[in-house]
């Protein structure tokens, strides 16, 4: 798993993706994983994944729909 991963991350490098959104997007396809093996489920897929279940839901908004901290410092 360790070498499949350095490959990815290799690519991702390379390809110029920032830090920030490999990282978002690496955790959002895991949800979405844990997600489907619970069926849908999202207390079943919170419950496995060691988060609340209103913190999936947030997580699994698009980011659009998304506070954004950083706006709401530059627009004060």
């Amino acid at each position: 798993m360790r070498d499949k991963l350095r490959n990815l991350v290799a690519e991702l490098v390379r390809g110029g993706v920032p830090l920030e959104m490999a990282c978002r997007e690496f955790e959002r396809v895991y949800i979405e994983e844990v997600l489907a093996s619970h069926a849908g489920n999202q207390s079943a897929a919170a419950r496995e994944l060691g988060i609340h279940r209103n913190t999936l839901s947030r997580k699994l908004e698009p980011p659009a729909a998304q506070p954004s901290f950083r706006r709401a410092r530059i627009a004060s």
